[in-house]
């Protein structure tokens, strides 16, 4: 079984405060870490963390306001100080090629390993090995993607006894069946995977909104997530402010409920909260499994039965 966490590496909002640095979520599966926004610290919080920023594999970055981006310099240097050979993708926003090009100009710097940059669209799909990395256009005053890992469906389980009956010995013919493939028998008869697997099931989802005002697209883009992590920046009492390009913990739990998904992280909190619990029980009253996110917080995303 291939294991997904999730680990918050920043959750504040604007800048950073003494509890919280700025936006990076990274998400660990299998022996590879992707990065989903890359806020000024980000290299440092990793330095905190059980995991190594050397694994990260593609980064993908919501949209270009500072912390959500500034992380990238010391962080792609850092990599180089440290003998990184593997390449590095970089996706995000049309402008992404360009401001590439700029970090890796920056002083003195010329990059020793591959780092490739791709810039994508609302609705694009990027596939990967066993998920697909889905894009939405949300709404915030420049252009901004919220991004959807959505890993591809398991085969059904594979029925021993069935296969038995059928005829099918033991050994890499079970294993030919359960990966879908066809086998033939010895005495010809073939066997089909439909044969012998039940029902396909569904990967695991997670959704990360970036910055946006409430938006109903986001509704259908998360429909189902096992978790969905949205920005919150104010509570309801700011927001005519939310209208400019960001949400309230309450639209936040509105979109979950709406979606209905597993669970709901609440990040991108405002620095003028000190203490986030008025997010988060604001949160609740509209969708229960809210949780306002906290840094160097790991939650597992576990398959379902």
């Amino acid at each position: 079984m291939t294991q997904l966490r999730i680990l918050f590496l920043g959750t504040s909002g604007s800048w950073p405060t003494i509890q919280r640095n700025v936006s990076s979520t990274a998400i660990h599966r299998g022996s590879e870490v992707l990065l989903f926004d890359c806020g000024e610290g980000t290299q440092r919080q990793f330095q905190r963390t059980s995991l190594s920023f050397m694994q990260i594999t593609n980064i993908f970055i919501s949209h270009f306001h500072g912390d959500h981006f500034l992380g990238l310099p010391g962080l792609i240097q850092t990599m180089q100080l440290n003998d990184r050979s593997q390449p590095l993708h970089l996706y995000g926003p049309p402008g992404m090629n360009k401001l590439t090009a700029q970090l890796l100009t920056l002083g003195y710097f010329r990059p020793a390993y591959e780092i490739i940059s791709h810039e994508i669209e609302d609705g694009e799909t990027v596939q990967f090995d066993g998920y697909d990395i889905k894009t939405l256009a949300t709404k915030h005053n420049v252009p901004s993607l919220a991004y959807c890992l959505e890993e591809h469906q398991r085969p059904g389980k594979f029925n021993k006894p069935k296969a038995l009956a059928l005829g099918i010995p033991e050994g890499p013919l079970f294993s030919k069946l359960q990966h879908g493939q066809t086998v033939t028998l010895k005495n010809g008869k073939k066997i089909t995977p439909d044969m012998v697997l039940g029902t396909a099931r569904r990967g695991r989802k997670v959704v990360i909104s970036g910055d946006t005002t409430y938006d109903e697209e986001l509704i259908s883009f998360a429909k189902h997530a096992d978790v969905l992590i949205h920005e919150a920046t104010f509570d309801s009492s700011f927001t005519e402010s939310a209208e400019y390009g960001h949400s309230t913990a309450a639209q936040a739990a509105m979109i979950a409920k709406q979606a209905d998904v597993e669970a709901l992280f609440l990040m991108h909190i405002s620095p003028r909260y000190l203490d986030p619990k008025i997010l988060e029980e604001e949160a609740r009253t509209v969708f229960p499994h809210s949780y306002v996110a906290k840094d160097f917080q790991e939650v597992e995303v576990r398959l379902k039965p």
